[in-house]
């Protein structure tokens, strides 16, 4: 019951702007509750907010091995995933996302996150389907959607002429 006390306190100092009390709270907190996903995860947010991604991907791994709610689990995949894109880690990045994508196929941060980390493998072609594809699945922008069955033919083969 005190780790949920202490992980309550280490939120209303992240949320008041307090984030490198929080970090080491959470870290701290993280030591002696390593069986706790949600733990983890919020030390790999704040990590990640602080420009720590190095220190931040065990925290993220451990929260995902451990278990966590879907919203976390949401937020830990898509985390990781550009976490190894910064870092260089494309294919890395390349499968997280895609499994997060696989998890939450109506969550359009994953194409977009997984487009970026297509670029980054040069696999430019496939990038570019992904995130043509999230723009027509999420804009309401009427000079784009009269164009979308030719958008989306295109999107599917953007090499193929047609003559």
């Amino acid at each position: 019951m005190g780790a949920i006390s202490t992980l309550e306190a280490a939120l209303r100092l992240r949320g008041s702007g307090r984030h490198q009390e929080a970090c080491q709270a959470l870290v701290e907190l993280a030591a002696t509750r390593s069986d706790d996903g949600e733990i983890q995860a919020q030390a790999a947010f704040v990590h990640d907010f602080l420009g720590q991604e190095r220190e931040a991907v065990p925290y993220y791994q451990r929260a995902l091995a451990l278990g966590v709610s879907p919203e976390l689990t949401r937020e830990c995949l898509l985390g990781l995933g550009s976490t190894f894109r910064i870092q260089g880690r494309y294919q890395e990045a390349w499968d997280t996302l895609m499994q997060g994508r696989e998890q939450f196929p109506e969550a359009a941060e994953f194409a977009v996150f997984a487009a970026m980390a297509a670029y980054n493998l040069g696999r430019h072609k496939e990038g570019m389907q992904l995130l043509l594809t999230v723009l027509l699945d999420t804009t309401r922008d009427e000079t784009l959607t009269a164009y979308q069955a030719a958008i989306r033919l295109y999107a599917g083969d953007l090499d193929k002429q047609y003559a």
